[in-house]
């Protein structure tokens, strides 16, 4: 099987790099100053230090064939680009796994490639690159779930399942593909909410008067979204999710967040927020925290544009 990297950032080069490392073909679809990064290897840093994997780049327009794989891991708001860049690379039978945030990627995708192409994708990694274009990882998780939107154990799954495995990270195939994205897209959506429009770690919230009743009727207009967009998520998910978002011993950030801090770095608010009060047929009288948090993060995207 052969693997096309798409985003060779925190989360691609990441997964792809360790892919690389097991001894799988990998391929990345990087531009020219990250085909440069890379000429030497890819590195990856951990807690056991500097890892440095040879790795095989291309750059868009060059010839390679059509791919068995295609692992998606751009920011949402670079799909547009990233879809005619990896576009010739798909054949008859090339699977594309996006690890995108949200459902709206999902969409897009299936309009442009149709629908038999795209399977649903879950990572989570807390991982970052530097200005070296090294993969910073905190070793705390190395998630990789996958599967078919109907959730069957296709021959193409489970080819995918066996390139997948065994490469020091977890890979997972899921019968309820769907199910997990939804319950990512719902831990994104209320930290995201929680942290920027209180411009706060979750320990500062929980810990201020009123705070995390805050944190909770946050989560739960979240909770009620993705209800109204989809259908309710588990019980269970739903109380460990508010017990992690509201525990004190933890200082939690999103990733939303921490991009405000960075000037001229674009958010992924219509992905993360606004495509959810779009599903839901939310409105300020409806959604009242969830739509404020929404015009807070225009605010700043205005303010940065104008800048």
């Amino acid at each position: 099987m052969r693997m096309l990297v798409v985003g060779a950032g925190s989360v691609g080069g990441y997964f792809g790099g360790m892919l690389a490392k097991a001894g799988r073909d990998v391929t990345f679809l990087v531009r020219p100053n990250r085909a440069r990064q890379l000429e030497a290897g890819l590195t990856i840093v951990d807690r056991d230090g500097e890892h440095v994997i040879p790795v095989r780049t291309i750059s868009a327009g060059m010839g390679a064939g059509a791919f068995d794989v295609v692992f998606l891991s751009v920011k949402a708001f670079q799909l547009a680009g990233a879809m005619g860049d990896f576009a010739p690379y798909v054949g008859d039978d090339t699977i594309i796994l996006p690890i995108l945030n949200g459902m709206k990627h999902m969409d897009v995708l299936r309009e442009r490639f149709g629908a038999t192409h795209v399977i649903g994708g879950v990572a989570r990694v807390a991982a970052s690159l530097d200005e070296a274009g090294k993969v910073l990882d905190q070793g705390i998780f190395h998630d990789l779930i996958y599967g078919e939107w109907n959730g069957g154990k296709s021959s193409r799954i489970m080819a995918l399942d066996a390139f997948l495995t065994h490469a020091a990270f977890d890979a997972r195939l899921s019968s309820e593909i769907e199910r997990e994205m939804w319950e990512k897209w719902a831990q994104l959506a209320g930290l995201g909410a929680i942290t920027c429009l209180m411009h706060a770690d979750t320990r500062q919230i929980a810990l201020a008067e009123g705070g995390r009743a805050f944190m909770e009727a946050m989560f739960h207009e979240v909770m009620r979204a993705i209800s109204d967009a989809w259908r309710p998520l588990p019980d269970r998910f739903q109380s460990q999710t508010l017990d992690w978002l509201t525990n004190t011993q933890s200082a939690l950030t999103s990733s939303m967040y921490r991009d405000m801090q960075i000037p001229g770095r674009r958010l992924e608010s219509d992905e993360i927020i606004g495509d959810l009060l779009k599903r839901a047929g939310g409105t300020i009288g409806t959604f009242p925290l969830l739509s404020a948090v929404f015009t807070r993060l225009k605010i700043h995207e205005n303010r940065q544009e104008s800048a």
